[in-house]
């Protein structure tokens, strides 16, 4: 017997210091795919690349229930404005390191060695998955085709919806 679909409600968060709702093409995409496979966006949010702004947007959604799902877009590039990782190590309980990994391993096959610029990673806070994209819209396809596997609690063997239960065992 097939298990039951789980909707998620995913917030999006897109790190720019140049885009608005108007030309933000890459967060609009991640909404329509994450509609289309049944899932629920609760808010999108655009901030600069600051450490602190990035930082206040992610402790804002990860301590408030109906956020189950985060999913930032850029600064995880490696030039001096890109400082996504560094403003979401600090507030992840556990790293899920397997993910960046598996996201440089797939975008190879598109960009080849230019992935090796990419910082993608991904982990959970206060029982929130977080995972955070490369900004590009390539990045974005790539990143969503990974995540939305573990995001669909009928995918076997595992997946990440049927840890979320345990995620703030202690």
């Amino acid at each position: 017997m097939e298990k039951e679909f789980t909707s998620l409600k995913i917030a999006i968060l897109k790190i720019s210091d140049t885009r608005t709702e108007e030309t933000d093409t890459v967060g609009s995409m991640l909404i329509d795919l994450i509609k289309e496979e049944g899932h629920t966006p609760t808010e999108k949010i655009i901030v600069p690349d600051c450490i602190y702004q990035i930082r206040a947007a992610l402790s804002h959604w990860i301590a408030k229930a109906q956020v189950q799902v985060i999913i930032s877009t850029g600064g995880t590039g490696v030039t001096g404005r890109d400082g996504t990782p560094e403003a979401v190590k600090p507030l992840l309980d556990k790293e899920i390191e397997g993910f960046g990994e598996i996201f440089r391993m797939t975008s190879y096959q598109n960009i080849g060695m230019s992935t090796i610029q990419s910082r993608a990673l991904a982990g959970v806070a206060n029982g929130v998955y977080l995972f955070c994209l490369p900004g590009s819209k390539g990045a974005c396809k790539d990143g969503w085709g990974l995540i939305r596997q573990q995001l669909d609690s009928r995918t076997r063997p595992c997946n990440l919806v049927d840890l979320m239960p345990r995620l703030k065992e202690k």
